[in-house]
C-alpha cells in the first residue's frame, strides 16, 4: 500500500518515499516522522510537539524506532519522531508494530507522573489534558512508584492574568516556544536544571503579552491556567460554539465555551488562512461587558427629564411619531458593532424609509478624502481580489502606514512577525518612534512626524512585490491616502485598508456610507441607483449623496437636521466628543438602538434595548473581505431584539416595509445584489499639506489594544495587563520642556488636558509627543484634536 501526502502541493521530484510501519507513504523533502504519520492516520503521543512551533524533543514522549535510515543500517536508540527528519526508504516502526518504541513510551509516561500531583479532579485542565488522555491510551495501567512527590508553593502569578502551577509542569517548553518564536514576549523561560527545572520569569518584567492567553491554550496540562477561568466549569459540561471575534477586523475564529447560557471562556480557532491557532488576550478574554448592570433589557421613552421604562409597542410608536415629524431632515450613525446583515438593514432603512442618504458608519476621525477613497478602492473588492493574509507571507516588503499591528490587528502582527522570522520579510513603518511592536517585527522606521506622512509616502521605493498596510488613522492626515493610490499605480504595489473594528468592512459593502449604496454602488451613479431600485422594488433610491457622521452632528446641532438614529456609537469615538454630545443633546428627536447604557442613551428620546452580539446570528466582513460567522449562543435578555427586528417594526408604524427581519433573509438579499461591476468611483486627490508646522508640539496618538474601550469592560484581570498610560517624547524634547523621565507631564489644548507619566524614548522624532488614544475611557475627542494637531506640553523643572 502506498500513500501520497497532499497530491498536487509539491513537485512529484520532491517527494520522497518512507515506511511506517510498512505503510510506504510518499512525504515533501524535510518532513518530520511524526508528521509523516499523521498523513497516514497513525497517532504517535507527544507533548512538547506542535505544528506551529519549532521542534524541540523536550518531552521525549514521541519516541519511535528506526531499523533502517534508509542506507541500510539502523539506528541504535529509539529516536524523537517531532525532531527526526525522514530520508529515502527510511523504514520508521511507531508503538503499533515496535516493542521497544512502545516500551520508550511507556517509560517516559511513568517519568512523567512520577512527580505530577493528583490534581485531576479540581485541575482546569481535567477532561481534555493530553496527559490524562495518553496516559490512558499509551501508559501503564499502574503506577510502580510510592515515594514523594516533588512540590512547589501553588499557584504563582506571572501576571494579573496568567497564574502557573509548577508542579503540573512537563517541561514540554511549549509556552516558552510560543513567547520567544510566535508573540516576541520572552518574559518567561526555563530555569534551574533537573528535578529543579520550572518555568520562571524576568525578574522584572511579569508577563503582559497581548498574547498570554495562548500558552494556557497549548498547555497540554494543568500547569497554565488563567485567572477568568480558573475553577469556572469542567470540560465536558461546556457547550462549543464556533464565533468570530468582534473585537478588530482581523476576523480571528474562536470557539465560545458556554454553560447554563454563559460563556465561561473563549479559545482560538483552528483557521490556518486567518488567526492559525492563536488570538489576541482582548479577544479570548474581553467578553464580560455585556453582562454589567448597565445593560438594556427594557426599552426607555423620555418622559420630561426622565426615561421611564415602556412597553416594545409604546416604545415604537414613540419612536415612529419622532421619526415621522423629521421625515426629510434625519441622520444616521452606526458604529463598529454591527455584522453585515444589520449594517444593510440599517442602509436600506435609511434609503427606503427616512428617503435618505445620510447614513455613515465612520464613528471615528474621518474626512471627505477617506470617503472617495474607499469607494475607489475598498467598496466592491471580493475575498482574493485584494491582499490576504497568506499574501503578508510571500511579500518581499511590507510598509505600515498609519498602522500599528500589534496594537490594532493583533493576528496580522503575528502573521507578520511569523513571515519576518521565517522568511526575512522586511517591514517598514512610518511613525514617530519605534514601537514595541514594531521593534519586534525587526522594522526599519521612516521617521515621521504627524501630518507628513503624504509627503513621506511619495518618496518611498516599493514594487510589485510590496504590500502596503493603511490604518484607518490615515483618514485625518490630509494627501496620505492619495499619495498611497498614487504609489500603487506607480509601482505595481498592493494596498490594503485596515479598519480597527470588526463590523466597519462589513458597513462599507452594506452601503453604510453616505456616497456608497450597497454592494459598492455609487451614489452620484444613476444606473446604480435605478438597479438598486428595482431589486428593493421602491419607485427610487435618494440621488443626493448624503451627510458625512461629523456633518450630521454639526447640523444637528444647527438645526438642520431634525432626528438622529443612533446605533452602537459613544460621543468619545468622534475627533471632538464636546461637539457630539453637544448635537445630541441639541437635536430635535434621537433614537437609540444600543445594548448598553451610555452617553447617547441618557440623551435620547426613545431607547431600544437591542441584543448582545453573542445572542444574535450574522456575519462579520475582515479586512480581506473574508466571511466569519458569528453564531448564536444564548438569549439573555427576553426583551431585547435584534437590530434587523427593530428596524423592521419601525418600518411598519412608518407605513412602509423594510422587506428584511432576519439576519438570514438579509443576507440573502444582500449576496443577491453583488456588487457594482459599473465604472468605480475616481480615486481621491488630494495634495500633501504644506510642510511647516508654526509653533507647539505635534501630537501623535493611536489606540492601545488593550484600554478604556467599552468593550473591555468588565475583564478586570485582563486589563491589569494592559500597557500603562504615559506620554512619550524624546530627550532634546523633554530637554527643552525641562522635564525628566517620571515626571507628570499635562498634553492640553483649548479644550482641555491630560496628565500622563512622561517616558523618554530613544527612537521618538523630536518635537513630537506621542500619548494613547484612549485613557480611561476619555480620548482625544475630548481634546478636540486629532494626530496632526499642535499641542502643549508642561511639566517638570519648567
Amino acid at each position: 500500500m502506498s500513500v501520497q501526502a497532499k497530491p498536487g502541493a509539491v513537485e512529484k521530484s520532491d517527494l520522497i518515499s518512507v515506511f511506517i510501519d510498512g505503510t510506504e507513504v510518499q512525504v515533501p523533502k524535510g518532513t518530520l516522522a511524526i508528521r509523516a504519520a499523521e498523513m497516514i492516520g497513525i497517532d504517535i503521543p507527544r507533548f512538547c510537539d506542535h505544528p506551529l512551533l519549532d521542534p524541540m524533543g523536550a518531552c521525549r514522549q514521541c519516541m519511535v524506532d528506526v531499523p533502517d535510515m534508509g542506507n541500510g543500517r539502523g539506528m541504535p536508540k529509539p529516536q524523537a519522531s517531532c525532531t527526526l527528519e525522514v530520508a529515502p526508504n527510511m523504514q520508521i516502526q511507531t508503538q503499533q508494530s515496535s516493542a521497544r518504541a512502545k516500551k520508550s513510551q511507556e517509560g517516559m509516561l511513568e517519568l512523567l507522573l512520577i512527580n505530577h500531583p493528583l490534581d485531576c479532579p479540581i485541575c482546569d485542565k481535567g477532561g481534555e489534558c493530553p496527559l490524562q488522555n495518553q496516559a490512558l491510551s499509551h501508559g501503564h495501567a499502574g503506577s510502580r512508584y510510592d515515594g514523594v512527590k516533588r512540590t512547589f508553593p501553588k499557584p504563582v502569578s506571572i501576571s494579573a492574568q496568567i497564574l502557573l502551577d509548577r508542579e503540573r509542569c512537563v517541561l514540554c517548553a511549549r509556552c516558552t516556544r510560543f513567547s520567544e518564536q510566535i508573540s516576541g514576549d520572552p518574559f518567561i523561560a526555563l530555569v534551574e536544571r533537573g528535578a529543579l527545572q520550572q518555568v520562571g520569569l524576568y525578574a522584572d518584567d511579569p508577563y503582559d503579552s497581548y498574547f498570554s492567553g495562548n500558552v494556557v491554550q497549548i498547555c497540554p496540562v494543568g500547569a497554565l491556567t488563567s485567572v477568568d477561568y480558573r475553577f469556572q466549569a469542567r470540560p465536558f459540561d461546556l457547550v462549543s460554539t464556533p464565533v468570530t471575534c468582534e473585537h478588530c477586523a482581523g476576523g480571528c475564529q474562536l470557539r465560545a465555551d458556554h454553560r447554563h447560557f454563559q460563556v465561561k471562556r473563549r479559545l482560538a480557532g483552528n483557521a490556518p488562512e486567518v488567526n492559525e491557532e492563536w488570538n489576541c488576550d482582548r479577544g479570548r478574554f474581553a467578553f464580560y461587558s455585556g453582562r454589567l448592570g448597565d445593560r438594556l433589557k427594557t426599552p426607555l421613552v423620555r418622559d420630561g427629564d426622565v426615561m421611564r421604562p415602556a412597553s416594545w409597542p409604546e416604545a415604537i410608536d414613540a419612536a415612529a411619531t419622532g421619526l415621522a415629524q423629521a421625515r426629510g431632515s434625519i441622520g444616521v450613525l452606526t458604529g463598529g458593532r454591527l455584522t453585515v446583515e444589520n449594517a444593510y438593514g440599517y442602509a436600506k432603512f435609511a434609503r427606503v424609509v427616512l428617503g435618505t442618504n445620510n447614513v455613515d458608519f465612520r464613528a471615528r476621525a474621518h474626512s471627505a478624502e477617506e470617503a472617495a477613497f474607499l469607494a475607489s478602492a475598498v467598496a466592491g473588492r471580493r475575498l482574493g481580489e485584494g491582499v490576504t493574509y497568506a499574501d503578508l507571507e510571500k511579500a518581499t516588503q511590507v510598509i505600515c502606514v498609519a498602522f500599528e499591528a500589534e496594537e490594532e490587528m493583533g493576528a496580522v502582527f503575528l502573521r507578520l512577525r511569523k513571515a519576518v522570522r521565517k522568511k526575512g520579510l522586511a517591514v517598514s513603518t512610518l511613525a514617530p518612534y519605534l514601537s514595541n511592536g514594531a521593534h519586534k517585527l525587526n522594522a526599519t522606521l521612516v521617521p515621521t512626524v504627524p501630518g507628513t506622512e503624504a509627503e513621506v509616502v511619495a518618496a518611498l521605493d516599493a514594487d510589485a512585490d510590496t504590500i502596503v498596510l493603511v490604518g484607518e488613522r490615515a483618514a485625518t492626515l490630509p494627501g496620505t491616502l492619495s499619495a498611497l493610490v498614487a504609489l500603487a499605480e506607480r509601482t505595481g504595489a498592493a494596498l490594503a485598508w485596515m479598519p480597527r473594528r470588526a463590523g466597519d468592512r462589513g458597513a462599507i459593502e452594506a452601503g453604510c456610507l453616505p456616497n456608497l449604496l450597497p454592494g459598492g454602488r455609487p451614489v452620484a451613479d444613476a444606473g446604480a441607483r435605478v438597479d438598486l431600485a428595482a431589486a428593493w422594488g421602491i419607485e427610487r433610491v435618494p440621488s443626493r449623496p448624503g451627510l458625512s457622521a461629523d456633518a450630521m452632528l454639526a447640523a444637528a446641532a444647527s438645526g438642520q437636521l431634525a432626528a438622529l438614529v443612533v446605533a452602537g456609537v459613544q460621543p468619545t469615538d468622534f475627533a471632538d466628543a464636546v461637539a457630539a454630545r453637544g448635537a445630541l443633546e441639541q437635536a430635535g428627536f434621537v433614537l437609540s438602538l444600543e445594548q448598553r447604557a451610555s452617553e447617547v442613551t441618557e440623551r435620547a428620546d426613545v431607547v431600544l434595548p437591542i441584543d448582545l452580539l453573542e445572542a444574535q446570528a450574522g456575519t462579520f466582513l475582515n479586512w480581506e473581505h473574508r466571511e466569519g460567522r458569528v453564531n448564536r449562543i444564548n438569549k439573555q435578555a427576553p426583551s431585547s431584539m435584534t437590530d434587523l427586528r427593530a428596524l423592521a417594526m419601525l418600518a411598519d408604524a412608518l407605513g412602509s416595509d423594510l422587506g428584511v427581519r432576519t439576519a438570514a433573509k438579509a443576507k440573502a438579499e444582500f449576496d443577491e445584489l453583488g456588487a457594482w461591476d459599473g465604472v468605480p468611483a475616481p480615486a481621491p486627490q488630494v495634495a500633501a499639506p504644506a510642510t511647516g508646522l508654526g509653533g507647539g508640539i505635534v501630537l501623535a496618538s493611536w489606540r492601545q489594544l488593550i484600554d478604556g474601550s467599552a468593550g473591555n469592560d468588565g475583564a478586570d484581570f485582563m486589563l491589569a495587563t494592559g500597557k500603562p498610560a504615559v506620554a512619550r517624547l524624546s530627550s532634546a524634547t523633554a530637554y527643552a520642556l525641562g522635564a525628566t523621565e517620571g515626571d507628570t507631564v499635562t498634553v492640553a489644548t483649548g479644550a482641555g488636558g491630560l496628565e500622563l507619566t512622561l517616558l523618554i524614548e530613544d527612537t521618538m522624532v523630536d518635537g513630537v509627543v506621542w500619548i494613547p488614544g484612549n485613557v480611561s475611557g476619555r480620548g482625544l475627542g475630548e481634546l478636540r484634536v486629532v494626530p496632526g494637531a499642535t499641542v502643549t506640553v508642561t511639566g517638570g523643572a519648567a
